[in-house]
């Protein structure tokens, strides 16, 4: 039974880099030809830059995962989780105090991990290409305070998880899945005025007369917005943004304060009509929506396999605790999830095209967003030239050369 799962395990990953390598070879093939459209915003020198910065994250991110896949077999099939599993026992701290120790301290170490990495893209591969803002002591501020928030709601949500499964165990799967649900509700609604503001500074537009249009342009469509604020993420990268956020009356736009400065006034609102596209055909809420069904199959599949007999021999283990186990169900999960990729990679990426449209109906000028695709992606030196098996398998964005052409189709 091992085997098939290991086998399972490598098809994936061979299959993974498999496309990653073919994408950094199109890259390397293509990268030097500048799209059409493209020519009058792009030179060949900038190009140049975009497919190298490419082809650097993509190493950069075949090191880290070829990192963690090693890591996750050794401790997956090597026997460090049935060692884990063991040692942890010894200290009987109870169903919940031995589930929230088992959890945050794998957390821990997989946070730990990944600080190389970081530190490494932010200071060495972001620096050379001119995104990187930080300093070190802003980024070691950021670590710090992103661990104690991880760690302080993983607390609050693991131990009102595992209070539910010990207390309800026929029912425990739909319980803890309103848990879940619940709880991602409420921190859309905290984050912008509890979270967000320990790590950015929100203040009014400082552009003369684009709250009032951006206003204007929301009334058109029967919503209304709180607040329309700028925020300082120059402070952090110079890579640019926007994004609605809140519910109902509270609903605010934020905007990049580099975006401010890549794109013109009316770029800008052809972006967010963009964005209000994505909220007036219900994108948002129907992906709410998926995800909510999505985990409570997945509850519902946890509940009927976590005491399955033969659960820990998948991974070659002969005894397993709850914890264990329910981390081998996730790790079945990723390897038996990974065949629908595509798909709602493809039910995003039609997402993006309806909210393209309806920009342009609403916007009225399809040049202006076709535009600001074409400055955004300049000044984020994206890649023009993704391999189109790549892009279908993984972009949740249509390659921004097609969005561009078929806005000037128009």
């Amino acid at each position: 039974m091992m085997t098939l799962t290991i086998l399972l395990y490598l098809a994936v990953l061979a299959f993974q880099y498999g496309l990653q390598h073919l994408n950094n070879n199109h890259l390397k093939a293509c990268g030097g030809q500048v799209p059409a459209g493209f020519g009058d915003a792009i030179e060949a020198e900038t190009l140049a830059k975009a497919s190298a910065y490419s082809l650097a994250k993509a190493r950069l991110g075949l090191l880290s995962g070829l990192t963690d896949d090693l890591l996750t077999f050794l401790f997956i099939f090597g026997g460090l989780l049935a060692w884990y599993d063991n040692w942890l026992a010894q200290f009987e701290l109870g169903f919940i105090g031995g589930g929230l120790a088992f959890f945050l301290l794998l957390s821990l170490v997989k946070s730990l991990l990944d600080i190389p990495f970081d530190l490494y893209a932010k200071f060495r591969l972001e620096e050379r290409f001119g995104f990187n803002r930080m300093t070190l002591k802003l980024w070691l501020g950021d670590l710090i305070k992103s661990l104690l928030l991880s760690v302080l709601f993983f607390l609050l949500l693991g131990a009102a998880a595992l209070w539910l499964i010990r207390s309800a165990p026929a029912s425990w799967w739909l319980w803890v899945w309103g848990l879940l649900v619940g709880f991602g509700l409420l921190m859309m609604v905290i984050s912008p005025y509890l979270i967000e503001p320990l790590f950015f500074k929100f203040e009014p537009l400082k552009v003369e007369g684009l709250e009032e249009e951006i206003r204007a342009m929301m009334k058109k469509v029967g919503l209304s917005v709180s607040k329309v604020l700028q925020v300082d993420a120059s402070k952090r990268s110079g890579h640019s943004n926007a994004y609605f956020t809140g519910f109902g009356k509270q609903k605010r736009v934020v905007l990049f304060d580099t975006l401010l400065e890549q794109l013109s006034k009316e770029e800008v609102l052809a972006v967010l009509a963009h964005e209000l596209g994505h909220m007036k055909k219900r994108h948002i809420l129907k992906r709410m929506l998926l995800m909510a069904a999505a985990a409570l199959f997945y509850c519902w599949l946890a509940h009927l396999l976590i005491n399955w007999t033969d659960l820990p021999q998948l991974v070659g283990i002969d005894e397993a605790s709850f914890y264990a186990r329910a981390v081998i169900l996730f790790f079945l999960a990723g390897i038996l999830s990974f065949p629908l990729t595509p798909l709602f990679s493809a039910l995003s990426r039609r997402d993006e095209y309806q909210a393209d449209t309806f920009a342009c109906k609403l916007h009225g000028q399809p040049e202006d967003l076709a535009t600001a695709l074409v400055q955004m992606s300049k000044e984020n030196l994206a890649n023009l030239h993704p391999h189109p098996l790549y892009a279908r398998f993984y972009y949740s964005h249509p390659p921004v050369v097609e969005r561009v052409a078929r806005l000037r189709s128009r």
